[in-house]
């Protein structure tokens, strides 16, 4: 068997898989008759199929970028590259949100329809230092005027952000929603500058299309989760500097631990973020960044300690509020696996196709005889990462690495039984960086898996109504 017969058989099995756990996460409760909590598992979503108006320019926005993108990124300067990288996001996150109106942007952020988001308690808050100070008072269940359900599963630092937005005078939910999409758009601008950091520009610029156009673009707009997706990208890119570039190291190092620090008062899940940074480390092959890192992520730590909310004091109080509530309903022998499931729906099988090339390529980082073989083949095979310019091995390591560190993460999560569904948003993370891995995959099948990502996010956006 040929290597191009050998490396489509085995996307083909991979993507398989996806489906297979897919339809299971889907039919296991319907023919169990067990209730796992969520009302079309494994999505927080209810089936609710809406087609208006608004979907043709959603649909027709999808094929421009499409097409248009990879040729317009060859085409222009790298600090353009960025900003057609951010418009796109923005874009795009736009047009999927508005297929139902501005009501499919402002949902969310509704205190009449939806009291249990960070808004309602946020417009609650009179003053910031005793708010600090009482925090942990009011996450149990049954304390007097307690936090509602998303404030209470986080930190103080996620309601800060609404309160800071609250007080510059935004309170309409459609505005709030532009505000958490046009914060939350800059991620992609940290990941494509942390592969040419770590990698190569060429890397950055093809992997820009795959990451405007993943289905985690249903999620971004409509949660202050994408908020967080930005903070910690913006962390692990100044790392990144940090590491690679010497001059930068003290400020890019204790910039990167001042911003993740940061998110870790803003989810507690973002704690696993140092499988992410540690990667970051390895891949920029020095260490000598991590010392001003943990100064600046001690520094949020004292500050916040000293302001009235100890981390360590809220999390156990957390759990408990945690399993008091939905999650001890939520059968951890379905959601171990079932997250996964759901986690799907936000890269695609794009992202699943790619995992026996993301596996192949970490395997030649660690043994230079196949990084040398995997050289040779290239000269006659049409299967190249990005494109030729940029299929380097370097490259490749760069790109599975930080897909690998972010699926350990995930695993890890799962794992955890602190995450029973509504992952779709949760990892969103971690997801950001794995979803240009199918840039491991033959050329030839680029734009019709970069068509697929555009099919599965409007499909998930009209056939369901989502939570988020």
């Amino acid at each position: 068997m040929t290597d191009r017969l050998k490396s489509g058989r085995a996307a083909l099995i991979s993507a398989a898989v996806a489906v297979v756990l897919v339809g299971a996460a889907i039919l296991v409760p319907r023919v169990t008759g067990e209730d796992v909590r969520v009302n079309w598992p494994p999505l927080h979503a209810d089936w609710d199929p809406r087609i208006g108006w608004m979907t043709i320019p959603a649909v027709l926005i999808g094929v421009l970028l499409v097409v248009g993108l990879p040729r317009l990124v060859a085409a222009s300067s790298w600090r353009r590259t960025l900003l057609i990288g951010y418009a796109g996001v923005w874009l795009w996150t736009m047009a999927v949100a508005m297929t139902e109106g501005p009501h499919g942007l402002a949902r969310v952020f509704d205190v009449v329809d939806r009291p249990g988001e960070y808004v309602y308690d946020a417009q609650r808050v009179d003053a910031i230092l005793p708010m600090l100070r009482t925090f942990i008072d009011h996450i149990p269940m049954d304390s007097v005027d307690n936090w509602r359900t998303h404030v209470a599963g986080h930190p103080p630092g996620a309601l800060l952000f609404f309160v800071l937005v609250d007080r510059l005078g935004i309170t309409d939910p459609f505005w709030i929603g532009v505000v958490v999409v046009t914060i939350g758009s800059t991620a992609i601008v940290a990941v494509l500058h942390t592969l040419k950091v770590l990698g190569s520009e060429k890397l950055a610029r093809a992997a820009l299309p795959w990451i405007v156009l993943a289905p985690v673009a249903v999620y971004m707009g409509v949660n202050g989760d994408a908020v967080f997706t930005a903070v910690a990208a913006w962390g692990l890119c100044l790392l990144a500097v940090a590491t690679c570039v010497p001059r930068h190291r003290v400020s890019a190092g204790i910039g990167a631990g001042l911003l993740l620090g940061l998110c870790v008062y803003l989810s507690y899940g973002l704690v696993l973020l140092g499988i992410l940074a540690l990667a970051v480390l390895w891949l920029g092959r020095s260490w000598r960044a991590l010392p001003w890192a943990l100064g600046g992520a001690l520094a949020v730590a004292a500050v916040f300690t000293a302001l009235g909310f100890a981390w360590w004091e809220a999390y156990p109080v957390l759990r408990e509020r945690y399993y008091d509530g939905i999650a001890s309903e939520r059968a951890y022998s379905y959601w171990v696996w079932a997250d996964v499931a759901a986690w799907t729906f936000t890269v695609g099988l794009a992202v699943w196709a790619a995992f026996p090339r993301g596996v192949a390529a970490l395997r030649g980082a660690f043994d230079r005889r196949l990084v040398l073989a995997d050289q040779r083949a290239q000269e006659t095979s049409d299967v190249a990462p990005c494109d030729d310019a940029a299929a380097s091995p370097r490259d490749r390591t760069v790109l599975a690495g930080l897909a690998a560190a972010a699926m350990l993460t995930i695993l890890v999560a799962t794992l955890s039984g602190m995450s029973k569904a509504e992952v779709e948003r949760i990892w969103m993370p971690f997801t950001i960086w794995v979803v240009a891995l199918p840039l491991l995959l033959p050329r030839r099948w680029h734009r019709p898996l970069l068509a697929s990502q555009v099919v599965i996010a409007l499909l998930v956006q009209q056939l369901l109504l989502t939570r988020w």
